[in-house]
């Protein structure tokens, strides 16, 4: 063997012997010590996500630089962060995940660097970039510095908004600093027990308020999936997670300028639904499930939903017609006779959001008897609230189709992505009631002094009701006027749909330039 030889395999023993400090740099007893905790770590993490052997780790090797409070005496390969390039059903992704194992996964200077150099590579290849959060917060050792570094992702997060798709994945605290960077990005998924998100922690809301409150009542994934609306989905375990990204990112493109993914279906497009036609029930107040009329109309009846837990009177997610994604937006008169209010808008407008910047069409369900009435919404701003919704749907322009199963009613009706705020094609089934507002209202209002001077007041107001619901509760003033562009029936939805999709395949609307509009936040 020569002396060269013995130089190489030296340094190749060398590299090999720092690769496997690197695939555990706080030692394994660091590694089961997150597994007791039902946690898995970083790379484990990285590994149930993508497809096997795609993952291309960047900075395995990086260290921090910071030599105060005896950080110059201990070194951690990849500094709490491994980060890379991988494929999930075969559709590359950057990725980075947070290593609660080397000092609580808290973010340095060099750990900030690593996570902008995934971001910046995920902008400029048009790829979905998702994070998987494990952090305690800011590194307290490297002060400000620290502080910086999370500025520059935030900073970064917002660029890439509505250039690529952004998910966070909460996998274990998110403390201060590092909730801001999931709370930019497109959705987030939480897993039950395990994750917390929150801005101060319960000691110091103990100090500064007096209220007792624990890490999951403060944080917890439940909570963020019912109270604050900040989670899209919570998740049983990490495999489920796992499972529901790689679902999610099934129905999202690459990037704004990807059509996005579409699919081989042996479900027929233009299949009949049957089982709508006798949907809506004959008391004009009684409930029913919209859900019906979504899971009937899309392939193969697949639904994900997101946010259900949350402002359950309206609902959002994804499904497909044809191969093809489409987002849906759908009143729930199961739940608050589907009435809009400040969550509900809030919810919605940022959905219909990002389906526009990712060139996903939007289905519009319509069962809306109004805003919600009362001081709380008032006080709470359901006026700027309600408007955001309006704006969202306003400004988008990817297709938009509507379908008015019931109500209409007030506001609302324009709110729902109404012809007036250019929907594309809207359709009502016969059981639609287009109006400002229902039969018995609108007959107090008109007649109050007639009902009044009534020898049977109760049943000269009845008889008023059922003429006024005979003229106006029916959806063809508003195809007279063409604010529908047909009344179909119930069981036609799915093959109207798809018809309409194709119609607006080529759609293009031309806007006019300006920096961007000033969305009431």
């Amino acid at each position: 063997m020569t002396t060269e030889d013995s130089t190489q395999r030296r340094q190749i023993a060398a590299l090999e012997a720092k690769r496997t400090r690197a695939l555990a740099p706080a030692g394994e007893s660091a590694n089961e010590k997150q597994h007791a905790r039902g946690k898995r770590t970083a790379r484990e993490r990285i590994a149930a996500l993508v497809d096997p052997e795609s993952f291309v780790e960047l900075d395995m090797f990086a260290v921090h630089r910071s030599t105060a409070f005896g950080l110059d005496e201990r070194e951690f390969l990849g500094d709490g962060v491994v980060t890379g390039r991988a494929t999930v059903s075969g559709r590359q992704v950057f990725l980075f995940s947070q290593d609660f194992t080397v000092l609580g996964g808290s973010l340095g200077e060099v750990f900030a660097e690593k996570i902008c150099k995934v971001m910046d590579l995920a902008v400029t290849t048009g790829s979905p970039l998702i994070g998987i959060n494990d952090s305690g917060g800011a590194r307290i050792q490297e002060g400000v510095v620290s502080l910086g570094g999370y500025a520059e992702i935030f900073w970064r997060n917002v660029q890439a908004s509505g250039v690529v798709p952004q998910l966070s994945l909460i996998a274990g605290p998110c403390a201060g600093g590092a909730v801001y960077s999931p709370a930019i990005t497109d959705f987030t998924i939480m897993v039950e027990g395990i994750s917390q998100m929150f801005i101060t922690g319960p000691e110091i809301i103990k100090t500064v308020t007096g209220e007792d409150v624990t890490f999951e009542e403060l944080g917890g994934a439940y909570t963020h999936a019912t109270k604050s609306g900040v989670t899209d989905l919570i998740a049983a375990d990490e495999d489920e997670m796992v499972e529901q990204a790689q679902r999610l990112l099934s129905f999202i493109p690459q990037n704004n300028l990807d059509d996005g993914p579409r699919y081989a279906v042996q479900d027929d497009p233009q299949r009949l639904c049957p089982e709508l036609d006798d949907l809506i029930p004959d008391a004009p107040s009684k409930p029913y499930d919209i859900k019906t009329a979504i899971v009937s109309v899309v392939d193969d009846g697949d639904f994900f939903e997101l946010g259900e837990l949350h402002a359950a009177n309206i609902v959002i997610g994804f499904g497909r017609i044809g191969g093809g994604t489409i987002g849906i937006v759908a009143n729930q008169p199961k739940v608050m006779a589907g009435v809009l209010d400040i969550a509900s808008s809030i919810k919605a407008a940022r959905f219909v959001r990002f389906c526009d910047a990712f060139n996903i069409p939007l289905l519009t369900f319509v069962d809306v008897p109004g805003f919600l009435p009362g001081t709380s919404q008032e006080y709470g701003g359901i006026i700027k609230h309600g408007a955001k919704l309006l704006y969202a749907f306003a400004e988008a322009t990817v297709p938009k189709i509507t379908v008015i199963t019931r109500k209409a009613y007030g506001g609302a009706y324009d709110v729902m992505a109404s012809k007036h705020i250019r929907a594309d094609y809207n359709v009502a089934w016969p059981t639609a009631e287009i109006a400002v507002m229902g039969a018995a209202g609108a007959v107090k209002t008109i007649f109050r002094r007639e009902i009044a001077d009534a020898a049977d007041p109760a049943a000269r107001e009845a008889e008023l009701i059922a003429d006024y619901e005979r003229r106006f509760a029916n959806p063809f003033i508003a195809a007279s006027r063409g604010y529908v562009d047909d009344v179909i029936e119930a069981s036609r939805t799915r093959r109207a749909v798809s018809r309409a999709l194709r119609m607006l395949a080529d759609k293009r609307v031309e806007r006019p330039k300006r920096k961007h509009g000033n969305i009431p936040l």
